[in-house]
């Protein structure tokens, strides 16, 4: 099922991009203003062409396949609860010595000496 609907929404995708870039700017439209006469200029297009159409059923498709592949994913759960107790206990890498007093995730003072300035003697 889930590959089923990848298929389609990759084909979708692919789809929407070509019909979208066939489609003429509108921005030519409004460039006519300042130097020609343009019939749709802030006005209505008059009827949808083929192309938006299809843009607009694409679309559709596109966000049902978005919508379905996300609920298909979120039922499939979460990878902690699918392993098992052994295997965790497998994955974790064993401890190189001995625990130290402060415990797991507390670090030790530094032992390491900070170099002092050297003491100035006042000029004579």
């Amino acid at each position: 099922m889930t590959t089923f609907l990848l298929i389609i929404h990759v084909f979708v995708c692919l789809m929407l991009i070509a019909i979208v870039l066939l489609q003429s700017g509108k921005g030519a439209d409004i460039g006519a203003a300042f130097g020609g006469s343009s019939q749709t200029l802030f006005g209505s297009r008059g009827a949808a062409t083929f192309l938006n159409k299809i843009t607009t059923i694409a679309a559709v498709v596109f966000m049902l396949t978005s919508l379905s592949l996300a609920m298909v994913a979120s039922k499939g759960g979460s990878v902690v609860r699918k392993t098992s107790v052994t295997e965790r206990q497998k994955s974790i890498p064993p401890t190189s010595g001995p625990i130290q007093r402060g415990g797991v995730g507390q670090s030790q003072p530094s032992q390491q000496k900070i170099p002092q300035q050297p003491q100035q003697t006042p000029a004579k």
